[in-house]
């Protein structure tokens, strides 16, 4: 895996919206934040553009990406804000211009995408974490963001947990790979498709139905994804919903019964996805997961510069 450099003070951070639009007002928060972290700030061309619900034409928020790669004074990468739409640019981005210029790209939910993209066919890290839009004026405390700027100047990431009573015990390590799983789930069969043999799974999602979400550990399983993994860890599951008859099962109860016949240790309500706090993960990189009765600690190992 290829590990992008850790940021210095005065580097410039583009940003750039894949997929829903956004207004300059969204990201005033954002830009004051950055400045104060020591960075420079550089907006994509087409940032502001609008084409329906989506941020310009597919062309264009392309066009935004590939500028930033190409750049070399840029050197991270913040996606604006999810939604849908980041997949309609897939096909237009050029992996082997990427893997000469690689730098961080940040970003959660859609951006799962992205992170897949460059997991599977750039093979080069990434950091799954919050976006511009859920700047706030009390960001600057905000747990979250700290620990994302400690990140990309070069810190060790170590997270202690407490326990959850669905964790299933053991020890193991490997490359954390995942996403929002809606998005994961959508990519089955592409050229982006997750190879999770040995490897540790993170998953997280927001607003399905309780029904669907069993569709999809059923995929994983059935497929074989599951039991290739060597941990699970397992995110938000925010805003589920039901049918009128119910499911019977929470979101975490129907992944929980989905690797039952497995037994690499799991980690459920790891605080990152749609929920607050949304705690920076290093997608691509090797992690040790050791998962015990009285708390959990998932530590990914240093920055090296993998080539």
């Amino acid at each position: 895996m290829i590990a992008p450099l850790p940021l210095r003070y005065g580097d410039k951070i583009g940003i750039i919206a894949p997929s829903r639009k956004i207004g300059s007002d969204d990201l005033s928060e954002f830009e004051k934040m950055i400045h104060q972290w020591g960075y420079q700030l550089v907006y994509g061309k087409n940032l502001f553009d609008e084409y329906h619900q989506f941020a310009g034409s597919d062309e264009d928020r392309a066009a935004d990406f590939i500028r930033m790669i190409s750049d070399p004074e840029i050197k991270a990468i913040f996606c604006a804000r999810g939604g849908y739409g980041t997949v309609r640019i897939l096909e237009r981005l050029d992996k082997e211009l990427i893997r000469k210029n690689p730098k961080w790209i940040i970003g959660y939910s859609d951006i799962t995408v992205l992170h897949s993209f460059y997991n599977k066919v750039v093979e080069c890290e990434t950091i799954h974490a919050a976006m511009p839009v859920h700047f706030t004026k009390d960001s600057a405390t905000n747990i979250s963001w700290i620990k994302l700027e400690r990140l990309l100047s070069g810190d060790s990431l170590r997270y202690d947990l407490v326990t959850h009573e669905l964790n299933r015990f053991g020890y193991s390590e490997g490359i954390l790979v995942g996403g929002n799983l809606s998005v994961l789930y959508s990519l089955h069969g592409t050229f982006c498709d997750l190879d999770t043999e040995g490897k540790i799974l993170f998953i997280e999602d927001l607003d399905e139905y309780l029904y669907h979400i069993d569709r999809m550990m059923m995929n994983l399983k059935i497929s074989g994804k599951l039991k290739k993994l060597k941990g699970l860890i397992v995110g938000g599951m925010t805003g589920m919903k039901d049918n009128t008859v119910p499911f019977g099962r929470s979101a975490y109860d129907i992944i929980a019964e989905a690797v039952e016949d497995y037994s690499y240790p799991v980690v459920f309500d790891f605080p990152a996805g749609h929920r607050e706090p949304n705690y920076p993960l290093i997608l691509g990189r090797d992690v040790i997961l050791e998962v015990q009765e009285e708390a959990s600690v998932i530590k990914f190992t240093d920055f090296q510069l993998f080539n």
